[in-house]
């Protein structure tokens, strides 16, 4: 196994077009991503696609660091794309109108690709992505709350 793959599919108290906005800009992972330590954009100008990220995060006790960039903006979802030496991070994230009036839809699938020798830990990340989706996904629907 050297792909890790975690989903989590849950509905916020915001627009679909406010949570678009508020997601697109990377840097604010700072906000609700709990292993996020900094993430900083790279370029200028407004965010699209091509646009780029550095974050640190801490995974597993250890710092980390991958340049993420935007390689899907529509109108239903966003895809960034994050890279290292060691590992590839997708994170796609689908976004469509909730059931009730001024709620969205949410369904973040997050897979992390393995190389070389850090593949042996992918059993290992599994478990802690695990934990980290659950954390993700309270900190999005708390802080996707105040987003109209």
């Amino acid at each position: 196994m050297s792909g890790v793959d975690v989903e989590r599919t849950f509905t916020v108290a915001s627009t679909p077009e406010g949570v678009t906005e508020y997601l697109r800009d990377f840097a604010r992972a700072e906000q609700w991503d709990p292993g996020t330590v900094t993430c900083t954009r790279l370029d200028d100008g407004p965010v699209e696609v091509g646009s780029r990220w550095r974050n640190v995060s801490t995974f597993l006790g250890r710092k980390t660091e991958l340049v993420y960039e935007l390689t899907r903006d529509d109108a239903s979802g966003l895809r960034f794309v994050g890279t290292n030496d060691t590992a590839t991070s997708t994170d796609d994230i689908s976004i469509t109108a909730g059931s009730a009036p001024g709620t969205t839809k949410i369904s973040y699938h997050a897979h992390l690709d393995f190389r070389g020798i850090a593949k042996l830990g992918a059993p290992v990340a599994k478990l802690a992505l695990e934990k980290l989706g659950n954390d993700t996904e309270k900190n999005l629907i708390r802080v996707l709350g105040d987003v109209r």
